[in-house]
């Protein structure tokens, strides 16, 4: 099996070239530009030498059919985009080319070499919005909050149209919030955990955050992409929602992080309104029981786990 991962030097790309290549797969990497990028992720997870890295421009229609149709994989993973949503409100515009428009060149491809190309889509669980104490299902009505939320809900129905229209095997995993030691510090749960690992050394005075009452479903990254890889296994493609099915809240991530370093975050946390953003969701809660039934994926790495094998990881990594 080959499978192509667009966006491979991302957290979810990263882990899943690792995934596939423990299952015997050959795996192609794409960056926009091969020799001017880093590829560390895959150096930390001693995977650099196994890839084969391709420069593709998702967005554009020529560069794609060019690598699709020299290589043409089994399996397409389009992890790559725009990936925050704070980012989004600021850039808008690439926020929709890099994931809507890319989105829909990957499916016209497809669709024009007539190859049996399975493709996953990352979708976000930014496109229900605010859940208001619900879980969102698979039948949930979308309401995208930001510019990010809003191409991953045009870009979902891409899918689901060509899926329909032309039986392109094609489907988009809803994911919410998954984490690793891989994520940059801009996503808050690394500058979280790099913050309070600073001030225990006495290298920084305060961690400054916006509202912190905001509650996320927060899970393992590794154990995310082994769902990516399942929904391209069954015989007839679908969406799935991927989550722990658990919520907690932006202050209860900060006090067990900032507890693991013998810590009292109400001493050092700071509140700063530039990290306010212009519509902020408050809580984001989802019922991954569908990919359970049908996928038989369900999350095992919980809530204080999670953060446990992060502040683990940050400590080994700063000795």
């Amino acid at each position: 099996m080959r499978a192509l991962i667009c966006g491979i030097r991302g957290q979810d790309g990263s882990f899943l070239a690792k995934f596939l290549l423990e299952k015997g797969y050959e795996v192609i990497g794409t960056s926009r530009d091969v020799v001017a990028s880093s590829f560390e992720n895959l150096k930390k997870l001693n995977i650099d030498n196994q890839v084969t890295k391709v420069s593709m421009a998702v967005s554009d229609f020529r560069s794609v059919i060019d690598v699709v149709k020299k290589f043409k994989p089994d399996e397409i993973y389009n992890l790559a985009g725009q990936t925050s949503v704070g980012l989004s409100f600021q850039q808008p515009v690439e926020a929709m080319e890099s994931i809507n428009k890319a989105t829909l060149v990957l499916l016209e491809v497809i669709k024009f070499l007539e190859l049996p190309i399975k493709l996953y889509s990352a979708g976000s669980g930014e496109c229900f919005g605010d859940t208001k104490k619900n879980s969102a299902n698979e039948k949930t009505l979308f309401k995208p909050a930001s510019p990010y939320g809003v191409a991953k809900a045009s870009a979902f129905w891409l899918v689901k149209n060509y899926r329909d229209s032309y039986g392109i095997s094609a489907c988009t995993g809803i994911l919410f919030n998954h984490e690793s030691y891989l994520r940059p510090e801009r996503f808050v749960t690394q500058k979280i955990v790099k913050s309070a690992w600073k001030i225990r050394n006495g290298e920084l005075d305060n961690l400054r955050l916006g509202n912190i009452k905001i509650s996320r479903d927060w899970g393992w990254a590794p154990e995310y992409v082994k769902a990516m890889w399942l929904m391209l296994q069954q015989k007839n493609c679908d969406d799935y929602i991927i989550a722990t099915g658990k919520t907690f809240t932006l202050e209860d991530f900060i006090k067990k992080t900032f507890e693991y370093f013998d810590l009292d975050y109400k001493k050092y946390l700071k509140y700063d309104e530039k990290y306010i953003r212009p519509s902020e969701i408050l809580h984001s809660s989802a019922d991954p029981a569908y990919a359970k039934e049908k996928l038989g994926w369900e999350a095992k790495i919980e809530f204080d786990k999670l953060i446990e094998k992060l502040c683990e990881n940050c400590k080994k990594n700063s000795n």
